[in-house]
């Protein structure tokens, strides 16, 4: 015998609110929100002497940190640190050939508390009198030691390089490397680099400037030698030209929104670079720079269309 109407509407309401969700459709799976950029995974390489992890992309001082005592610049400065280190960065580069960047380094870290996940690069440079440069840069920098010192375009390097191998034999330092920059001396560099035992070397590559691929990237890798990479950008001419020309649609392949990210991801894709450190005065270029550090990187056919589409457009 059928129930009323009126009871079998009763019934299937009570089944509904006793668990009938069985009886309506499936609701589609609830998709997580899309990453943002800086949630992705913050790409390292070791440094082959310890096997220490370094955020691909760092910070260099070059120019744009030479601001004086221009209290509005080195208040920006502090910004583009504060962004760095937001963004995942570690290592900072500077010189006493710098100018005041030393000390605005300094200004700036003490502003930020010193933030621990600090790396601290920079040089001797000078003729002799290499230990007062190199406590007077300490002291500029604020800290009690650096992690890196390095014999900047190989200045005076027969006595910079047996100091600092001894600074670092008494714990004094923790690494030891050798500079050079526009593709100089790099014969000499590449004696030394089989000669000496090295942490560090660093040297100019960008994505038109591409001579260390030949013998100075693959004895690194031989030599386990870390490489630095400086002006990735050509000192701001790279991306001076490329500005305006809209990007390439394979640039979404590798989540580059700018093509500084682009000339960054193809020095950082090739598998002998340690770390490159662009610089930069504007806090939001920090944060772009520090992007390139995350996502997919170009593959090798993909490195040789950065370039030709590189030369086609500068």
């Amino acid at each position: 015998m059928s129930l009323p109407s009126f009871e079998r509407r009763c019934l299937l309401q009570a089944m509904l609110a006793a668990g009938g969700c069985a009886l309506a459709p499936p609701l589609l799976a609830q998709q997580p929100p899309p990453q943002s950029p800086l949630q992705q995974t913050l790409l390292t390489r070791p440094i082959p002497s310890s096997g220490e992890q370094l955020p691909v992309v760092g910070l260099g001082s070059w120019i744009t940190f030479n601001v004086g005592n221009d209290a509005q610049a080195r208040a920006a400065c502090t910004e583009v640190v504060k962004a760095f280190f937001a963004a995942g960065g570690r290592l900072i580069d500077s010189s006493p050939m710098y100018g005041s960047a030393q000390s605005v380094i300094g200004d700036a870290l003490a502003r930020l508390g010193h933030p621990k996940p600090l790396f601290a690069a920079d040089k001797v440079w000078t003729s002799s009198g290499g230990p007062a440069q190199i406590d007077t840069s300490r002291k500029l920098w604020r800290i009690p030691r650096f992690d890196l010192l390095q014999v900047h375009n190989l200045l005076a390097w027969e006595d910079h390089l047996p100091l600092l191998l001894r600074m670092k034999a008494t714990n004094r330092l923790r690494y030891v490397g050798i500079t050079t920059s526009e593709g100089r001396r790099h014969g000499e560099i590449v004696k030394l680099m089989e000669s000496q035992p090295l942490d560090f070397v660093q040297v100019s590559y960008n994505v038109l400037d591409r001579e260390v691929e030949n013998r100075i990237l693959p004895l690194a890798r031989e030599r386990r030698i870390a490489v630095i990479v400086n002006r990735p950008f050509r000192q701001g001419d790279l991306t001076q030209s490329l500005a305006g020309k809209p990007l390439p649609g394979w640039a979404a392949e590798i989540g580059c929104t700018s093509w500084a990210q682009i000339l960054l991801k193809f020095i950082v894709s090739h598998p002998d670079v340690t770390c490159a450190i662009p610089a930069t005065s504007n806090p939001r270029h920090a944060t772009e720079n520090m992007l390139a550090a995350r996502g997919p990187l170009p593959d090798q056919n993909l490195r040789r269309r950065i370039v030709a589409d590189v030369q086609k457009l500068t």
